[in-house]
């Protein structure tokens, strides 16, 4: 085959052809196109997904402070590289790289919004589009031949008029937005009409699009203007909603603490019911039917009312929900130094080990205790409470019900220094014996100390006594304030209301064309599904019939 004389294949006959420079604003019109893609911002969608990983590894200084301090003291030698301004592995919701993944997908998805919802609009003002010139290669195309021989040109083309007049009203009624078109083509003329319906399915696109927008600025609103306090209450303890009486508080960079209403609110009881050989299952003895805790709330005038929180069931307050998330055992104890001087008297609570409440609890006595040597010393506690105490094979406690029916509290005693005046702030679920004696315990092959409730026993070494007065419960609660949350839901429910709305409503073009000839006039019908449309042919099949009855 022979080609033009002037023709180059690059062989080095004519010069290079090389591509014109970007220059910066081109690099940055590219960037921005790739940033605004959908494709661009389903992968920073993942990305988001995956860099939440870290935050659930190892603890985050915004919610286990001590888990932190912790991690230091176990990886003194990894700490350093993973709290490094790069990785920030302890504060990874608050970091620049999460912070920029955040802020990509944010800046993407409204980059992917705006412009559809420009092109939405004018799509819903336009006009539907043309009829294609061969409706053949729409899907279940179809024709009807009227054959009238006899009839004139005037008369054909009148009833081409009429038959698309009658296929208009049809897709009228049907919801489709239509308009009659006229044409030549060839020297023939057609008429016909095109119909198109469906843009709700463009809008639920566009709501759920805009929707996650929402949600994301509500929970970055919701991140820097949160509040979250808990406290931990023994029956006939009571809390106030400040700062300073709150065990444990994370709050956004931006709360204002002089924001939080004033109200009081005291643990009553806590009721757990269980399930019991009576109900008749004995595979679920000692399951929890209900935990309650009665409360009473205490206003700022001083009147009481008395309210009731139940797993699940919040007790909403000036705003800001108070949940039930954790409870036990708190045993009350004394102890008293050698000279019958009371040093320690509190409930304190105990950790539950299984579903029996076996409980695992530490106590620190600071102050007020001498060694047999007479200086004065530390003191530590750590053992177990067993709520219905049953023996092992073994030796050991176990617990094999969840209720004080044999409560028994055993504990190990430890002396010398409690790492208090570290400066190091401590757990006081956890006791540190790195500078510590043991006295009692397997380890030093000593009975650990035993006591049943109204019991007392004497401390090793002439120290003093505990006595074991009580075994009160204990619930953890957890006072919750975001100002967002509430948007969050709207904006969430918006979002699946669009995505359910693009998927059911189906985008759909039909068309109706009438071709006057010699022997009468051709009907023909057509359609065009954008996207996947399983009954578009039916629906093709159903107009060609219900216009056909119509003629």
């Amino acid at each position: 085959m022979s080609r033009p004389s002037d023709f180059d294949d690059g062989s080095g006959g004519g010069g290079r052809i090389d591509s014109p420079e970007l220059g910066f604003r081109g690099w940055l019109r590219w960037f921005w196109r790739q940033l605004t893609s959908m494709r661009v911002a389903l992968i920073l969608l993942l990305l988001l997904a995956v860099a939440a990983i870290p935050g659930s590894l190892v603890p985050q200084r915004g919610a286990d402070p001590n888990g932190v301090l912790q991690y230091e003291r176990d990886h003194p030698q990894l700490f350093p590289i993973l709290d490094a301004f790069p990785i920030q592995a302890f504060d990874v919701y608050g970091s620049v790289w999460f912070s920029a993944i955040y802020l990509l997908l944010f800046i993407s998805l409204i980059g992917c919004v705006l412009p559809r919802i420009t092109h939405h609009w004018r799509a819903w003002r336009g006009k539907p589009p043309k009829t294609p010139a061969r409706l053949q290669r729409m899907a279940g195309f179809s024709e009807i031949r009227v054959s009238n021989p006899e009839a004139t040109a005037e008369e054909r083309d009148a009833f081409a008029e009429r038959a698309i007049a009658e296929a208009a009203s049809i897709l009228k009624k049907q919801r489709y937005r239509v308009e009659v078109q006229r044409a030549v083509r060839r020297g023939l003329s057609e008429v016909s009409v095109s119909a198109e319906r469906g843009y709700l399915r463009e809008t639920g696109n566009l709501l759920f699009h805009t929707a996650l927008v929402g949600v994301l600025v509500s929970v970055a609103l919701g991140g820097v203007a949160t509040f979250s306090g808990q406290k931990v209450l023994v029956e006939g303890e009571t809390m106030v909603n400040q700062l300073i009486d709150y065990d444990t508080v994370n709050k956004g960079r931006s709360f204002d603490t002089d924001s939080l209403e004033p109200f009081g609110l005291r643990l009553d009881s806590l009721d757990v019911t269980y399930v019991t050989p009576d109900d008749g299952n004995v595979s679920a003895i000692g399951q929890v039917r209900e935990y309650v805790a009665n409360m009473t709330m205490i206003e700022t005038d001083g009147t009481e009312s008395s309210q009731k929180i139940r797993v699940n069931h919040p007790l909403r307050v000036h705003g800001s929900p108070i949940y039930l998330i954790a409870n036990g055992y708190a045993p009350t104890l004394t102890i008293r130094n050698a000279d019958g001087e009371i040093v320690y008297g509190e409930s304190m609570p105990f950790i539950p080990q299984d579903t029996n409440m076996t409980s695992l609890g530490v106590v620190k006595v600071p102050y007020g205790l001498k060694s047999s040597d007479g200086e004065l010393t530390q003191l530590g506690l750590r053992g177990f409470f067993y709520p219905t105490k049953a023996d092992l094979d073994s030796g050991a406690f176990t617990s094999i019900y969840p209720d004080l029916e044999n409560p028994v509290l055993t504990l190990d005693v430890f002396v010398g220094d409690l790492g208090l005046d570290d400066g190091v702030p401590q757990s006081v679920y956890a006791l540190d014996t790195s500078k510590m004696e043991q006295l009692t315990g397997r380890a030093v092959d000593t009975p650990s100390l035993e006591l049943t409730p109204g019991s007392t026993v004497d401390l090793p070494n002439g120290m003093g006594t505990i006595s074991f007065d009580a075994a009160p419960r204990y619930a953890s609660f957890d006072v919750m304030r975001n100002p967002a949350q509430e948007w969050v839901l709207v904006f969430a429910l918006l979002s699946l209301g669009g995505l359910m709305w693009s998927l059911f409503v189906p985008r759909r073009r039909m068309w109706v064309k009438a071709l006057p000839d010699e022997e009468g006039v051709v009907l023909q019908y057509a359609a065009l599904a954008r996207g996947d449309d399983p009954a578009l042919e039916r629906a093709v099949a159903e107009l060609r019939d219900r216009h056909r009855e119509r003629l």
